[in-house]
């Protein structure tokens, strides 16, 4: 269900999650609300230089049908694009998630597509996957519990990619375009 926004800043809770896409910086200018997943936002706004986020794990993509860059978005402001490590203004579809009410968080990661060579297990955040790994490349993936965030720079920078329960059996499945991956954390409901 989507709707535009007539509450101005004003975020009421709706009893269901919910993100505000502002054209302009700093919350400003043509606003759309948005509470559920949305495979085209393109006929809603041009562009998105800000974003308010109610709750839930929000992942915003760069291109219609989840296509393109990957942004992962938690509850909170984003007076601009930058924020939440944008490459530019485009955002033209959405998901949401809940948040993980575990206490496990729990991935393991291989060197060679379809879960060949080196395995490692990972409970913890990775800031730098070659410190820990000694590669920088992952070519298949098995989420066990918890959501996960994987970057394609150490220290939590680059491209991000979002990562929930389940087996990636290439760097494709995950919507990479190659296997570097420089660091990843656990999506906790803040960082």
């Amino acid at each position: 269900m989507q709707r535009s926004a007539k509450r101005g800043l004003n975020m009421e809770p709706l009893g269901t999650s919910y993100i505000i896409f502002y054209e302009d910086r700093n919350f400003q200018g043509r606003h759309y609300e948005c509470s559920s997943d949305c495979a085209d936002l393109q006929s809603y706004f041009s562009r998105c230089n800000s974003i308010r986020v109610d709750s839930d794990y929000w992942v915003l993509y760069e291109r219609p049908n989840y296509m393109g860059y990957q942004y992962v978005l938690t509850r909170g402001e984003y007076p601009d694009y930058q924020r939440w490590m944008g490459f530019n203004d485009s955002i033209r579809s959405c998901r949401t998630y809940p948040y993980y009410r575990g206490d496990s968080y729990r991935m393991r990661v291989y060197e060679r597509p379809d879960f060949g060579g080196q395995m490692m297990e990972f409970m913890d955040d990775c800031p730098s996957v070659y410190d820990r790994f000694r590669y920088r490349d992952i070519h298949s993936c098995n989420v066990m519990d918890g959501y996960w965030t994987m970057y394609d720079q150490p220290n939590y920078r680059g491209r991000q990619y979002f990562m929930r329960p389940g087996e990636y059996r290439r760097f494709s499945d995950w919507g990479a375009s190659s296997s570097t991956i420089g660091s990843f954390r656990r999506m906790r409901d803040s960082f």
